[in-house]
């Protein structure tokens, strides 16, 4: 009984690290066909889906209190009615100014922005278009006066209401750099060391002839 038992027991230990290398495999498996986007947020309602949503690099590194921020990201429309962004709100900044600049045209030839209306604006979405909104594109979301400061990473919530599509709820976080930036000038050790050796010869020069004397 012994032996019978002692060779049952080998043999659970043997197979065991198969079994957990098997569910480890899977796993790693289906992580690996998730996808994201690669920056910005996304976010859906409707017929509408809005992509990289983020906010602007700044120009200094970072946004100041009481500095303007650019809204950058994609509206996709896929639905077969045209649908419009009446406004943008949120914490953390004054107001929010749309103006839908030179509209982009569709495939159909139907325009996919509108004129301003009073001073705040509408974009207006065609159907099966995407608008792109930013600083070098035609339409752009100004957020102004922000309360504080932010820099890359940091975030604020927004709430984008469209008229047909209703309320959509997303976090435009500060972009960063396109380009790698220029490192400033490194602190030089080398130097405040060969200071410190210099400072201790000295030291040792000046004791000994105090004690020749």
């Amino acid at each position: 009984m012994n032996r019978a038992l002692r060779a049952a027991t080998m043999g659970v230990l043997l197979l065991s690290p198969v079994a957990l290398s098997a569910c480890s495999a899977g796993q790693v498996t289906q992580t690996a066909t998730q996808e994201r986007d690669k920056t910005g947020s996304m976010a859906q309602v409707g017929d509408i889906t809005l992509r990289q949503v983020q906010l602007a690099y700044p120009r200094g590194g970072a946004y100041e209190a009481g500095d303007d921020a650019e809204l950058q990201m994609a509206i996709v429309n896929t639905g077969q009615e045209t649908d419009t962004l009446v406004s943008v709100e949120g914490e953390g900044f004054g107001d929010a100014e749309l103006d839908p600049g030179t509209a982009p045209v569709n495939a159909s030839g139907l325009p996919a922005g509108t004129a301003t209306v009073g001073g705040s604006g509408e974009i207006e979405c065609a159907p099966d278009t995407t608008v792109f909104i930013g600083p070098d594109s035609d339409a752009s979301i100004t957020l102004t006066d922000l309360d504080e400061g932010l820099t890359t990473g940091q975030y604020v919530t927004l709430v984008l209401t469209f008229e047909n599509a209703g309320e959509i709820t997303v976090q435009a976080t500060v972009a960063t750099p396109s380009r790698a930036l220029e490192r400033e000038e490194g602190f030089d050790f080398h130097h405040e060391e060969g200071t410190n050796e210099g400072d201790e010869a000295n030291t040792e020069v000046a004791s000994g002839a105090g004690s020749d004397e």
